[in-house]
């Protein structure tokens, strides 16, 4: 797949988690410094790793194994500039899949820490445990696991073959992407296409297909790409979320990709591959 943290790439390796496992024997650790969704880098380009004892003080995590070396990361409120720190939305299309397996990880974790530090249940300041993948109340006891929010995000054709594509009040004229939205609870991913589909933009959709998924740490969420087929075509957009959508032709997205009329998601996001592939030639535009 051409996206974005499409895969998996480290063993996460659990086990040794517990009591700082991962720091004891004498294998080689490296370390990312991260803070929130962004990331030391070398010029802005790879993936910053430094020594254990080099790393500045903060909250640790450890990522996994990858070719018999630990990876681990150190969270900090902001991540020094002359550590040359990139949001990882922005290095992701950029680096090598291992890298970005790991970076996905961190910085899932992280942005969980900066928003979960105290206790759901009673309120009080919660610590953390299991190498970062634990908050644990130490007035209650609860403990308290990273959140994933499940959300669709789908590619809808009508019986001409034709894609619908939608864009949001805040994006400029001519940038349009897929519909996306949140899965509710007791809803199941069907159903939550489904629903988005018709409070978006009042197309009622009946066959919904799984494409693929991918982690989106901005800040918590998992996207599930889904192809679905519109059973109807009249489309009435909720002036809400959506400013306007409208049913491209494949001839009209080569075309106005080209001329840069219509501006595309770049292939950070599950949204560019599920345009490509419904596409199947090349797509010239992209977000800056």
């Amino acid at each position: 797949m051409d996206y974005a943290f499409d895969i998996a790439r480290h063993d996460r390796a659990a086990h040794l988690r517990k009591d700082d496992a991962w720091r004891k024997g004498d294998q080689e650790i490296r370390v990312m410094v991260i803070g929130g969704e962004h990331v030391a880098t070398h010029g802005g380009k790879g993936i910053r790793w430094i020594a254990l004892d080099e790393a500045p003080d903060g909250q640790w995590l450890f990522l996994g194994i990858k070719d018999d070396v630990r990876y681990a990361a150190v969270m900090v409120d902001r991540v020094p500039n002359e550590l040359e720190p990139v949001s990882l939305r922005t290095l992701g299309p950029s680096i090598a899949g291992d890298e970005a397996s790991l970076a996905v990880h961190a910085v899932g974790i992280a942005r969980w820490h900066q928003t979960h530090a105290h206790c759901a249940k009673c309120g009080e300041v919660t610590e953390a445990a299991e190498a970062g993948h634990v908050r644990i109340c130490p007035a209650c006891g609860t403990h308290h696991f990273p959140r994933t929010d499940p959300a669709v995000i789908m590619l809808i054709t009508d019986g001409d073959d034709r894609a619908l594509l939608g864009r949001q009040p805040i994006w400029p004229e001519g940038r349009f992407s897929t519909l996306a939205g949140f899965v509710e609870p007791g809803e199941t991913l069907d159903d939550a296409v489904r629903r988005e589909v018709m409070e978006e933009v009042g197309i009622k959709v009946g066959t919904v297909t799984y494409a693929g998924s991918q982690p989106w740490p901005f800040p918590s969420s998992l996207m599930l790409g889904f192809f679905g087929e519109a059973l109807s075509t009249d489309i009435t957009v909720d002036q809400n979320e959506i400013a306007e959508a409208r049913w491209f032709t494949r001839e009209e997205v080569t075309e106005m990709t080209a001329a840069s009329e219509l501006l595309l998601p770049p292939n950070v996001s599950i949204s560019r591959w599920l345009l490509q592939t419904w596409h199947g030639g090349t797509i010239h535009g992209k977000w800056a």
